[in-house]
């Protein structure tokens, strides 16, 4: 009792009565970071000079961020909500977009929830980055032939030489940045 007294002391507008629960602030801040990462989704850079049809977006930081932040399950929120205006301009690549940040992001909150400190942050990224390749490419080995006049063997010959370079430059981007910028950002949102 004493512990549920403490914790509305400090937050009367706790929406929980436990440790971890979805504070007025909280809900606040992911829906900041939900915001953030629709826009960062609609910024979009070639970053791949043997495909510069793939484009790389920022959004990925912004839901590593919020998943180191707040957890896996808001980071896995953030992923899936700024994708949704992708879903019904682009159904295939808004689906490609969510697959490839939850992959990344779910895995790597999953590490640093149970170690905080830079080597959890590390092996969390480490995990996420390879969950994440691996979905991509095998993400694209089933949907690009359904929305591309490309068939799977030529997906598949474009493994090597594009999809897999291209991706893991995506993800490198999206780990290395997210580990130059976090702890700036946790101290501003109070973590």
């Amino acid at each position: 009792m004493a512990e549920n007294s403490n914790l509305n002391r400090h937050d009367t507008h706790s929406t929980t009565a436990q440790a971890g629960g979805w504070t007025t602030r909280r809900i606040a801040l992911s829906a900041l970071f939900c915001a953030a990462s629709m826009v960062a989704s609609f910024v979009q850079i070639p970053i791949f000079p043997a495909a510069p049809y793939l484009m790389y977006d920022p959004s990925g930081i912004v839901c590593l961020v919020a998943s180191f932040a707040f957890g896996p399950a808001t980071g896995a929120l953030v992923s899936v909500l700024s994708w949704v205006p992708h879903l019904v301009m682009d159904p295939w690549g808004g689906l490609m977009g969510i697959v490839s940040t939850l992959t990344l992001v779910v895995p790597a909150g999953l590490v640093y929830q149970r170690a905080c400190d830079r080597r959890g942050a590390a092996v969390g990224m480490a995990l996420g980055f390879a969950c994440s390749l691996v979905a991509c490419i095998a993400g694209n080995l089933v949907v690009t032939p359904l929305y591309t006049a490309v068939s799977v063997a030529d997906v598949a010959a474009m493994i090597v030489p594009i999809l897999l370079p291209f991706n893991a430059l995506k993800l490198a981007i999206n780990c290395g940045v997210t580990a130059g910028v976090y702890k700036a950002v946790s101290r501003v949102i109070g973590r």
